[in-house]
């Protein structure tokens, strides 16, 4: 595929960026000094092999781990992320594989939960319902009714109502983990056709992955880990997905060469 180019803020920084990112747990060493840099508009893939600290790298942004050594920047700002909420009022929202849906709720109250609108005390229902179907029109999710109970759609539709209610605030940033996971094949091309749509529309995304077909169907760069550590920072259009294997597995002996930011 081909890169985007990268749309930086007014002052050409990222618009979110993790440098020298470091988190141990007890005397085991997750993240050392990564840097990982965001830009709006653009897709960014993370990916290793199982237990090469994506999913530590990942919440240290959603502010669900404190790093013990490192700086978060957005739009070139250090930023102290204490807690998912302090994220999310910054417009950075994440958006795990258990999707955090109340399946006996419906698809309306999902999206609204937490920022339900009132008037007078009493909800604003029918409003509510209007914007929702707004919501996942522009982003061409498509559901029976969003009065369906989260519980009756398919794993494709409840990811397309997940990434959506993320988003519905007016995010800037979103974190994906592992969004196309247990997906059929309409289902998954379905998600990556949002996450393009996002992207366009001038969200920065990082997602983990360890599906390469899709993040090579994304992605605008590509992010190594292994054992903790970066070892690669690429172009997904100067790659292929054996150059990234074998970052992850370590069987290229030029791993560090690939890094060209």
């Amino acid at each position: 595929m081909t890169a985007a180019p990268a749309r930086m803020n007014g002052n050409g920084d990222p618009l979110y960026a993790g440098y020298g990112l470091t988190k141990w747990f007890g005397g085991l060493r997750a993240v050392h000094d990564l840097t990982l840099e965001l830009f709006a508009g653009q897709v960014l893939a993370l990916v290793g092999d199982n237990g090469a600290g994506k999913s530590t790298a990942l919440k240290m942004l959603a502010g669900s781990l404190r790093p013990d050594a490192g700086s978060i920047l957005l739009d070139g700002e250090s930023v102290r992320l204490v807690s998912p909420r302090t994220a999310r009022t910054l417009g950075i929202e994440t958006v795990y594989q258990d999707l955090a849906l109340a399946d006996t709720l419906e698809v309306v109250q999902n999206v609204f939960s937490g920022r339900e609108l009132t008037r007078y005390g009493f909800l604003r229902r029918a409003e509510m319902a209007k914007q929702t179907v707004s919501l996942l029109e522009n982003f061409k999710v498509h559901i029976p009714s969003v009065f369906a109970q989260i519980a009756a759609l398919s794993g494709g539709q409840r990811q397309g109502c997940a990434i959506s209610r993320a988003v519905s605030g007016g995010s800037r940033v979103l974190l994906l983990d592992e969004p196309t996971a247990a997906l059929g094949i309409a289902e998954r091309g379905g998600v990556l056709d949002l996450i393009k749509h996002l992207r366009d529309a001038g969200i920065g995304i990082l997602i983990i992955s360890h599906n390469l077909p899709d993040v090579f169907e994304v992605a605008d760069r590509i992010t190594v880990l292994r054992r903790g550590e970066r070892v690669g920072n690429v172009a997904a259009g100067e790659v292929t997905a054996t150059d990234v294997v074998a970052m992850i597995t370590g069987l290229s002996q030029n791993a560090a060469a690939a890094e060209d930011a």
